[in-house]
């Protein structure tokens, strides 16, 4: 890295592999792997649309295949993809730089900056205080099935986002006014509804120093009023990826020289860096679906969970909606109100005196030791409320719908409370989620 650029706060201007301009773009950039993990038509059409063009399709694993059969033959193939893209000069090399991209996706436009991070300042540990730190519970069972993948893969690609709290929007704004100045790498339209994606090649070296200066100012021991470890950056989507990254290096470190580990590609994750306050960046609760129960034994079991923890719960269920809407409206003032949906009926679960600051928390607590009591029970998180009000109407089924946290509350709750309930939020629905694009060298 230019020695201009050096920091102590963890950022780091990387070498960025981008498609040749042969490539069409729109069969290349693919939405992350951890998207559609219940809809295999989703991922079907993928395959229809890629064909035989070269595409991230091709350089990733979706979750859906994760820890099923064929899993070893498709990272095998992913190793094949990454190093013929390489040799056949479907991927180039770019030098180093930042992206700054800008996304529009159902009539929101949101700006990020794609950059790398060094995985030495991140810990996603309980009661980490480092400058880079998780938002929700790091679940550690997750992280060998995906180290699998990334152990000894020669790229990377990001669909992690990491969010700043820049209030005074001094970090990445200012870049949209000089764009002229630098190279347009990108500007197409993403596949399977993904919206309009662009980027610019950020190598100029004044606007790279305008990067690493306005980070350099948010460090801020009492920017939330108590002197506290600093919180630089949030994980906003991806938290298990950067976990994977982490754990990666962490075991490749540990057969490595001092001198070799300052500067190994596995050092450090390629991510988007987006600033909470983007008027693009919105919320969305992530939502339950629980699999192959029944019903009636574990709504039982689940309302013993919730007594035994909270001490009050009730689990209504209405034939109509006229019905179930008078119910939410009379539920008691400060009580967490859960809608569910199962097979031709929808109920409420209303926890009186909640423990839980979080509705997601409340039930989070609850479900995690019903589903380790409840044989082939199966759990999965879906964006869509639609996709919840469909798979939870099926027999075996339940579904659980959430409310949204403001994205205002993000920082200075993780700094004072920890990390949040896991898959409390979510930065848009399924297809508004970062597609695979820019790419990079993890291994010499």
């Amino acid at each position: 890295m230019n020695p201009k650029f050096e920091n102590n706060i963890g950022i780091k201007v990387p070498e960025l592999m981008m498609p040749a301009k042969s490539v069409d773009l729109t069969k290349w950039a693919c939405v992350a792997c951890d998207q559609y993990t219940s809809q295999p038509d989703y991922w079907n059409k993928c395959e229809e649309i890629v064909g035989d063009a070269p595409s991230t399709l091709r350089l990733m694993l979706p979750e859906i295949y994760l820890e099923k059969e064929g899993e070893a033959e498709r990272i095998a193939a992913v190793r094949k993809a990454m190093d013929e893209y390489v040799e056949k000069g479907i991927l180039e090399n770019r030098g180093e730089g930042f992206v700054f991209t800008r996304r529009t996706v159902d009539g929101k436009t949101r700006n990020g900056l794609v950059a790398a991070l060094d995985l030495e300042c991140y810990d996603y540990s309980k009661g980490s205080t480092t400058l880079i730190r998780a938002t929700e519970g790091t679940i550690v069972e997750r992280i060998p099935p995906r180290l699998r993948i990334r152990d000894g893969a020669p790229l990377e690609l990001p669909h992690i986002i990491v969010l700043i709290d820049d209030e005074n929007k001094t970090v990445i704004e200012p870049l949209t006014k000089q764009l002229e100045k630098v190279e347009q790498l990108y500007d197409f339209e993403l596949m399977q509804d993904g919206g309009h994606a662009e980027g610019w090649l950020i190598n100029d070296e004044s606007m790279i120093e305008g990067v690493i200066k306005g980070l350099e100012a948010l460090v801020d021991p009492n920017k939330y009023g108590t002197e506290m470890p600093p919180l630089l950056f949030a994980m906003g989507d991806g938290n298990h990826s950067f976990a994977t990254a982490k754990a990666n290096w962490e075991k490749l470190k540990a057969n490595l020289s001092e001198e070799e580990r300052k500067n190994h590609p596995a050092r450090y994750a390629l991510i988007e860096l987006e600033n909470v306050h983007d008027d693009g960046i919105i919320f969305e609760p992530i939502h339950r679906v629980v699999f192959n129960v029944h019903v009636s034994a574990f709504l039982e079991a689940l309302k013993a969970k919730l007594v035994e923890l909270n001490g009050e719960c009730e689990i209504e269920l209405f034939d109509c909606e006229h019905c179930m809407e008078k119910a939410l409206k009379e539920a008691p003032e400060g009580a967490h109100v859960i809608p569910v949906i199962i097979e031709s009926k929808k109920g409420l679960i209303i926890v009186n005196k909640p423990a839980a600051q979080l509705e997601v928390g409340t039930l989070q607590n609850a479900l995690d030791v019903i589903l380790k009591a409840t044989e082939g029970a199966t759990i999965d998180y879906i964006h869509g409320a639609d996709v919840v009000e469909e798979l939870g109407g099926k027999p075996g089924n339940i579904g659980f719908l959430l409310p949204p946290m403001h994205k205002s509350a993000l920082f200075r709750t993780v700094v004072f409370d920890g990390a949040l309930p896991r898959k409390t939020f979510s930065m848009g629905e399924a297809h508004e989620k970062r597609y695979y694009l820019e790419c990079r060298k993890i291994h010499n």
